[in-house]
């Protein structure tokens, strides 16, 4: 009899719950909450939730949230710029796709070729979700894309390099724990990118947009250079992205690429060639290698400085510089570094100095991993 009459006040109980009516609840609190008193306030427990309502309330909130597969493709394209920022990602993709449409698929083929790799040999999830298995292949697409004419066998060669940067990345962050080695940046890019174009042998250099001279055009442009974008629009977006990751960078990118139009002109470099963004690209990514040593602005100038003395040897091979200047200069940089703290490290003992504050925070080191500046 007890659980009869339980059983009739639950359903009187949900009645008037469906029927928007207060409730009789002494009844309900004696019998399921024996602790409580007359006195203590008494809180109305709604009934639980029919299923297929919680299922829709769950299917409305995976559409608000955005998935862990968008997110980690969003950080490979900001990446690229040396930052962990899906909103940065965003406009970075988007400036694909308002200015150079045609190149838009094999960015994106290229980042998904990355992530499914990672994804399917089970490389840490962290570092899939920091978008450190996409950026490689999205410069990898936008290349092959830019370089090469469409036909059947360019999606394959898209995907397969993709994944091969991918598999190299990973190899090259197990490693990466050892003070010695030096970080990745975008050397899988580089190395993949140059062995297809000389086994693909293209036919000619991709149609370069012509500047109009404009100093502001081409300080953006430097930016959009750096996913193979030669309009202003594209420079635009990506410095907009980037001012939205993270401010400090952005100024430094843009000095990069202030620096390298400087020195193009100093050369005597044509103005719609000094303003294209071609000389701007490598300083700007030097410098935003290097940007996260606010205590230590020279490093970023030292980067830059680098970039902007290695570029002219590398445009002179037959083969397409990319990346390969900033790749170096933050090499060198690097390399310099851990030989002066080595020397330091030395002396330690015979000065009584044995602090070393600019180990900690050093681009690439095993404190600095996740390639996001």
């Amino acid at each position: 009899m007890p659980a009869i009459a339980s059983l009739r006040f639950s359903c009187k109980h949900r009645v008037a719950w469906i029927a928007g009516k207060p409730a009789p609840t002494k009844g309900f609190i004696n019998t399921f909450n024996t602790a409580t008193t007359p006195e203590e306030p008494r809180s109305f427990e709604a009934p639980p939730v029919h299923p297929t309502l919680s299922t829709a309330i769950m299917s409305t909130k995976n559409l608000i949230n955005c998935p862990d597969w968008a997110t980690a493709l969003l950080n490979g394209f900001s990446q690229v710029l040396l930052q962990r920022h899906p909103l940065c990602g965003l406009f970075c993709l988007l400036a694909i796709l308002f200015t150079a449409p045609d190149l838009f698929g094999g960015a994106l083929l290229g980042a998904l070729a990355g992530l499914l790799t990672a994804q399917r040999r089970g490389y840490d999830r962290g570092d899939r979700q920091a978008g450190l298995y996409s950026y490689n292949g999205v410069l990898i697409g936008l290349l092959l894309c830019a370089k090469l004419p469409w036909t059947a066998i360019l999606p394959p060669l898209i995907i397969a390099a993709s994944g091969l940067s991918s598999i190299l990345v990973h190899q090259w962050l197990k490693r990466s724990q050892k003070t010695h080695s030096l970080p990745a940046y975008t050397a899988p890019f580089v190395l993949l990118g140059w062995a297809v174009l000389e086994l693909a042998q293209p036919a000619g250099a991709s149609a370069m947009a012509e500047a109009d001279g404009n100093a502001l055009f081409g300080l953006v442009e430097g930016l959009g250079q750096i996913f193979l974008l030669g309009h202003p629009l594209a420079g635009f977006m990506i410095a907009i992205g980037l001012l939205l990751a993270n401010r400090h960078a952005a100024c430094w990118a843009l000095a990069g690429s202030a620096a390298g139009i400087g020195f193009a002109l100093l050369l005597g470099e044509p103005a719609n060639l000094a303003f294209s963004g071609l000389h701007g690209y490598n300083p700007a990514l030097a410098a935003l290698a290097f940007s996260q040593l606010k205590r230590q602005p020279w490093m970023p100038a030292l980067a830059i400085v680098l970039a902007i003395v290695l570029t002219p040897g590398f445009n002179s091979l037959p083969i397409p510089a990319l990346t390969a200047p900033f790749i170096l200069a933050c090499w060198l940089l690097h390399a310099c570094s851990r030989v002066l703290r080595r020397a330091a490290d030395d002396s330690a003992p015979l000065n009584g100095c044995g602090s070393d504050p600019g180990r900690e925070g050093l681009p690439g080191s095993p404190a600095s991993l996740s390639h996001n500046g």
